[in-house]
């Protein structure tokens, strides 16, 4: 969102050496782990080994990934990392079966597994596709599909597969559509996978209420924030990236408690 940056990208060396020290002082068990963006394939392989490490330590540790590796802008794909570094990140078994929850976009979607997606029919079927390579939910955070409301919503898809007792296994799939909000937004994927994260915790077998309450909260927060950046950048002005800024502070109330004003429909 910004014409500058600057930083350093870590290494597996410097990833290696924060972990030893989360081993030495005896904090490494955890619930969960939720990784985002990765531009180096050493530190991406070091993240593969530290999750089985993690695994061992605690066997019901449940790995959410957000492949940050590319998205549609004014209608074109367009890749945030290397070309290698993607093909490095297929191969490996991020995406396999170390992966409890993977939050994705219908562009990565296809760059993962080749295909097309034009219908809902078709992401349901690829959605499929990522269950059988490991993950046991799969969300589509936003899509340009064909919105029942209309074309003034964004789609996004939940698929939840359960392995019951006795082996067999259920799916739980659905659909959320919120309003579209006329503005370049930094930081709503990251917002949205820590979101997904909590609420399934809560509500581990009903993805339903915890897709619901995740688009809930991010339309409080995307609506504070163009209400906002608006009042900033002055009547007829196009607010600029600073103006953009989520409101997160301001909405935090929201974030922990957010009143459901998108509803989710069951496929």
């Amino acid at each position: 969102g910004y014409s500058h940056w600057k930083g350093q990208v870590l290494n597996s060396n410097e990833l290696h050496e924060l972990y030893e020290g989360l081993k030495l002082n005896k904090v490494n068990r955890y619930d969960y782990v939720l990784t985002g963006y990765t531009r180096d394939t050493s530190f991406l392989a070091m993240v593969v080994d530290i999750i089985q490490e993690l695994k061992q330590q605690n066997s019901n540790l449940v790995y959410v990934c957000d492949p940050v590796m590319g998205d549609k802008w004014n209608g074109e794909g367009s890749m945030v990392i290397q070309s290698f570094l993607f093909s490095k990140s297929k191969q490996s078994n991020l995406f396999l079966k170390n992966l409890g929850s993977f939050k994705i976009s219908v562009f990565i979607f296809r760059l993962l597994t080749g295909r097309k997606i034009h219908t809902e029919k078709e992401a349901l079927e690829v959605m499929d596709m990522l269950h059988a390579m490991g993950p046991e939910t799969v969300v589509i955070t936003s899509s340009d599909l064909q919105a029942p409301l209309g074309n003034d919503y964004l789609i996004a898809l939940g698929s939840h597969r359960i392995t019951k007792a006795d082996g067999t296994k259920i799916t739980q799939r659905i659909r959320v559509e919120s309003p579209k909000v006329d503005a370049v937004f930094v930081g709503t994927g990251d917002l949205f996978a820590a979101m997904l994260l909590a609420w399934t915790h809560k509500h581990p077998n009903n993805l339903k209420v915890a897709c619901e309450k995740t688009v809930s909260a991010m339309q409080h927060v995307l609506q504070r924030t163009i209400k906002s950046a608006k009042a900033l950048a002055g009547e007829g002005n196009k607010p600029n990236s600073a103006q953009l800024e989520l409101r997160m502070v301001q909405s935090k109330k929201d974030i922990e408690n957010p009143e459901i004003i998108v509803k989710a429909t069951v496929l």
